[in-house]
């Protein structure tokens, strides 16, 4: 027997192929959804990156054109303010740090001894005189969006005694009017 004609072989494929694949559409027709939001899924994640590798190619090229920034005075990092566990020079805002050697080290006599229980007590007292108030015991390291998070469960009393604070040690502007705000608000809501 001579084989059929390679058309006619091709056709009969075709047709024992759309039999079957008619007779498995049922199950096909319940994954389509879920396969068709896949795809979806996986083009848009391809493309986003895609994006960023442009982007990131971009930078490159342009970063030859423009100058290094320089890092703003606000950005500072624990290793650009401490040398081993030690603070040099003053602390914040020209408040002494405990680190530092105090007055009565530098003015004591040679002759007179200074009583090391006087020495602590005076020491203690100092930093007393400048901790951060009790409602929010870090205030001073906080950032803006830290702080506002946080004042919203504080009152009236406990904001002012913070503003009292701020205004006396670091004054920042933003700070202080941030406060003076949320007093505002509250004295309203009474």
């Amino acid at each position: 027997m001579k084989p059929l004609p390679l058309p006619v072989r091709v056709a009969a494929g075709v047709a024992v192929t759309v039999v079957d694949r008619a007779r498995h559409l049922p199950e096909k027709l319940a994954e389509l959804p879920v396969t068709m939001v896949s795809q979806a899924l996986q083009l848009s994640m391809r493309l986003q990156q895609q994006m960023t590798e442009l982007a990131i190619k971009g930078d490159g090229a342009l970063a030859t054109l423009r100058p290094v920034e320089e890092s703003p005075e606000w950005a500072t990092f624990d290793e650009d303010t401490t040398t081993s566990g030690y603070e040099t020079g003053n602390g914040r805002n020209g408040t002494r740090s405990r680190f530092e050697t105090t007055e009565l080290d530098d003015t004591a006599d040679a002759e007179e001894p200074v009583d090391p229980w006087t020495a602590e007590e005076s020491v203690i007292q100092r930093e007393l005189d400048n901790a951060p108030p009790s409602a929010l015991p870090g205030s001073p390291d906080l950032t803006m969006p830290q702080l506002r998070a946080r004042m919203r469960r504080l009152t009236v009393d406990e904001l002012s005694e913070l503003i009292d604070y701020e205004r006396s040690h670091d004054d920042r502007p933003e700070f202080v009017g941030m406060l003076t705000r949320r007093i505002g608000t509250l004295r309203d809501q009474r």
